[in-house]
């Protein structure tokens, strides 16, 4: 397991549409997947220890948003031969256990991982409600534990005030976790 950081956000750059298999079985892509207020996407995936610590988290933050008009989605880019725990059977039980508010989907192919520029797992793209981006830090100060409950929650501020205003915060503390296993 490597650990990576993700690179500072480039604003204003637009997201790109992508068709991925969803583990409710449907196809899903970029419009069917985005608010009226814009887009969180999250690259993450069952077996990484920083994704784990924040899990719960991300559900909470994902059903927040998307009362300010932000949906939200999760892509596993990761090769399921190096990692079993990350397999599209796996996806399925988890995102059930769980109650997953938002569509999970799979990356088989990594090109969607690619064209993104992601890196680790979680890495966060928060875009506007004209799908520009506006974000890509971290969730809050967890790393492979929980950070405190107290705990500054940044992606939440950060795109509650994309909500808001369209525009997101200058400063953004990157994202931190698991390189994405490439085939």
């Amino acid at each position: 397991m490597v650990s990576m950081k993700t690179p500072v956000c480039d604003f204003d750059t637009p997201a790109i549409d992508f068709n991925l298999k969803g583990v409710d079985g449907k196809i899903h892509n970029l419009t069917s997947c985005k608010g009226k207020n814009g887009l969180l996407i999250m690259f993450i995936c069952n077996h990484c220890p920083y994704v784990k610590a924040i899990i719960e988290r991300i559900i909470r933050d994902t059903k927040e948003l998307k009362a300010l008009g932000l949906n939200a989605v999760a892509i596993m880019s990761n090769n399921p031969e190096e990692y079993e725990v990350d397999s599209f059977e796996n996806m399925q039980k988890i995102a059930k256990k769980m109650d997953f508010p938002f569509p999970y989907l799979i990356d088989e192919t990594q090109e969607v991982a690619k064209t993104y520029g992601a890196v680790c797992t979680p890495d966060f793209f928060g875009y506007n409600a004209d799908l520009k981006l506006q974000y890509r830090g971290r969730l809050d100060a967890s790393r492979k534990e929980s950070a405190p409950v107290d705990a500054k929650r940044d992606l939440f501020d950060a795109m509650h005030q994309v909500a808001n205003t369209g525009q997101g915060p200058i400063g953004q503390i990157p994202s931190m976790g698991c390189s994405i296993k490439w085939k």
